[in-house]
């Protein structure tokens, strides 16, 4: 047990070390992200008289974001120069058919699910049970995708739940300490929301982070006017340094095992 917990706490230290030389190097993924979260407000608010139409274009529009700053991510994680703004050119369009693909596998079943349990009094547990459960076993896809490269949206989502079986521990605990003060019923509520389609929902990027910083500026008794402007200025940040910090917690477990990295902790 001593042995497991040396190796967790020094894959974290380490994790956040590479997070905060990625952030440092490639802050223009902050005004990115400022970006492209007011074009997905201003497309969401355009098309939203359109109906069925409009949420195949707002689908598309999120899948373009969702690839593109996935790619970003990808670089800032690799390290091997600063991003330039000409990059966010050359992103566009990267991984656009990965999160398409992946999309429709989750989002099609679900259709079926709502139809199925309109008339079902158990409707919302179900429902909160289903949302959970993809949260959990999809909660690595966006890293799968832009890490592994894996070629179909079923082999995506197969590495996903290989992924966490074999590290749910020390992939879930940040998750865990962050919201453990909340109570369940704020973190199926966090989960149900990130559940839906498999964590590549560009608003999640943003709302996630601003939901939980709120909640813990509310636990240490701050004003809910100073409250809101301070998350208002920190969830950008916030939500690139979860990218980071996601991407290479991820890269450090992908490339190793939980006894090899048991074995690397006793050797130092």
């Amino acid at each position: 047990m001593q042995g497991f917990l040396q190796a967790t706490v020094r894959l974290y230290h380490q994790s956040l070390l590479a997070t905060v030389q990625s952030f440092q190097q490639n802050w223009i993924l902050i005004p990115v992200l400022l970006v492209f979260t007011l074009g997905m407000v201003l497309t969401t608010s355009l098309i939203a008289p359109l109906g069925m139409i409009g949420g195949f274009i707002l689908g598309a529009v999120n899948a373009l974001l969702i690839g593109a700053t996935l790619s970003l991510t990808e670089e800032a994680i690799r390290g091997g120069r600063r991003l330039q703004w000409q990059d966010i050119h050359r992103s566009m369009g990267q991984y656009f058919w990965d999160v398409i693909s992946v999309g429709f596998m989750v989002w099609f079943p679900l259709l079926f699910l709502q139809m199925g349990l309109q008339a079902n009094p158990y409707q919302p547990l179900i429902a909160t049970a289903v949302f959970f459960l993809m949260f959990v076993l999809l909660n690595p896809v966006p890293e799968v995708i832009y890490q592994s490269r894996k070629g179909s949206a079923l082999e995506i989502i197969q590495e996903s739940y290989e992924f966490v079986l074999e590290n749910w521990i020390e992939w879930f605990l940040p998750v865990a300490i962050a919201l453990a003060p909340f109570g369940l019923s704020f973190f199926f509520q966090i989960s149900s929301q990130a559940g839906r389609r498999g964590g590549l929902d560009f608003g999640q990027l943003i709302t996630l982070p601003f939901s939980i910083l709120s909640q813990w500026l509310s636990l240490l008794g701050m004003s809910s006017t100073t409250s809101f402007i301070i998350v208002l200025l920190i969830t950008p940040l916030a939500a690139v340094f979860l990218l980071l910090f996601r991407g290479h917690l991820f890269a450090a477990l992908h490339g190793s095992s939980r006894r090899q990295r048991m074995f690397q902790s006793r050797m130092q």
